[in-house]
């Protein structure tokens, strides 16, 4: 009998979690592995991919569910303006007939109102719980940065501002020990995360595997750097620094790292930026730049990864890094600082460079050691596909999670 498996994906496709989730679905079916998707946001036509906003009624129902969601986080008026969610909405998934179909539910990224945490307790089948960010640990935050108060029962949140013990976080991190059970199992997608997982107040009794984000290599391959960009419309005599992200002004994404390093980098280079960026902020670095803007499909970001000659990813916090892979897989190496996810997936020198962390001018010497030397600009380039191939690629990937859902099952039918 094949197993069935339904994943559940707040947001659409297209985001970091969206996409992880996306890949490991297509990497399950091509095991022969039975698997469907139930997403908030999907207008493709794709009989394995359900969206739960199809009509009027949903749509509505989603959009109260939100604002539900993030009522009592907008009552901290003084709060910092970084995602925190509240898991105290969200549609009772038990109701679609893909629920009732499946033999595992795979939970991935689940805020934004799309699962109530009080329903965790209530549902009648094992559950894998792949950990994209902290916020399964946490009591709201998605990155915790110098905050441990994880460790113990939240409070006093830095976040919210909140002045007092009794405060939203430690009120949500209550629910979420009410409320988990042990049909629980859950996934980091690197060590950092499960370290973190295992020092913390919610997670500390809960057996974490570790199993990496997965790269359709089919998808992300390399293309001829001429040809990238001449397609992207940069120049072909330069050598490109690429750094890029979602949203890579974002407090965790370490852009500030980045700019710091900047003073210490030589000024032949062209810097190529994709994501939510400033173009104001960007003029005021004083540097040789172009923006791609934000890129949502995969050609565009496989033509920027292969137009460069390096890509940097500064993350102070970082629970994986999947532009990382993208990058390796289209054979353009990485300079990373020496924390968190990017940790596992570097290997320094041999496919990039791990900076000292968090220092910007370790970071410039990083990007100036993979780019002084051509032959060996080449070679870690090369190092860089391989290692993708062997570790990260989404056949790798499905086959750690065939492996797990095999045993869940097992344990869940002899119990």
């Amino acid at each position: 009998m094949k197993i069935k498996v339904l994943h559940i994906v707040a947001g659409d496709i297209s985001g970091g979690a969206g996409r992880g989730a996306y890949w490991l679905h297509l990497g399950l079916l091509s095991s022969d592995i039975e698997s469907k998707m139930l997403v908030q946001n999907f207008s493709g036509q794709n009989s394995k991919i359900k969206s739960v906003t199809k009509n009027y009624q949903s749509i509505l129902l989603n959009s109260l569910n939100l604002f539900l969601d993030r009522l009592p986080v907008n009552l901290y008026f003084n709060r910092d303006k970084f995602i925190f969610s509240t898991g105290i909405s969200g549609l009772d998934i038990r109701k679609y007939e893909e629920y009732q179909w499946a033999d595992i539910i795979h939970l991935h990224w689940i805020n934004n109102g799309m699962i109530n945490v009080k329903l965790l307790k209530k549902m009648d089948k094992p559950i894998v719980w792949t950990m994209r960010d902290m916020w399964p640990m946490t009591g709201g935050c998605h990155y915790s940065m110098d905050c441990r108060g994880y460790e113990n029962r939240c409070g006093n949140c830095p976040i919210l501002k909140s002045g007092s013990e009794h405060d939203l976080s430690r009120y949500v991190l209550k629910r979420k020990k009410k409320y988990y059970s042990q049909n629980l199992h859950f996934v980091a997608i690197s060590s950092w995360l499960r370290d973190c997982a295992e020092n913390s107040y919610l997670l500390d009794c809960f057996d974490v595997e570790i199993i990496p984000n997965g790269v359709d290599t089919k998808v992300f391959h390399p293309i001829k750097k001429k040809v990238a960009r001449d397609k992207l419309g940069v120049p072909v005599d330069k050598k490109i620094v690429l750094v890029g992200a979602a949203s890579i002004t974002d407090k965790y994404k370490g852009f500030g790292k980045f700019k710091d390093s900047i003073a210490y980098l030589n000024d032949k280079y062209l810097f190529l930026f994709f994501g939510k960026v400033d173009i104001e902020y960007l003029r005021e670095l004083n540097i040789d730049y172009q923006s791609l803007g934000f890129l949502k499909d995969n050609i565009s970001l496989r033509l920027a990864y292969s137009a460069a000659d390096v890509f940097v990813a500064p993350s102070i916090q970082e629970a994986f890094g999947k532009t990382i892979i993208e990058s390796m897989s289209c054979s353009t190496p990485v300079v990373a600082f020496d924390a968190t996810g990017p940790r596992d997936i570097i290997d320094h020198k041999n496919t990039g460079y791990l900076a000292e962390p968090f220092e910007p001018e370790d970071l410039a010497r990083g990007i100036d050691w993979v780019l002084e030397d051509p032959e060996r600009c080449h070679q870690l380039s090369y190092q860089s596909k391989i290692k993708v191939e062997n570790e990260f690629s989404v056949s790798v990937v499905a086959e750690k999670y065939i492996q797990l859902y095999k045993k869940i099952i097992y344990n869940y039918s002899t119990k």
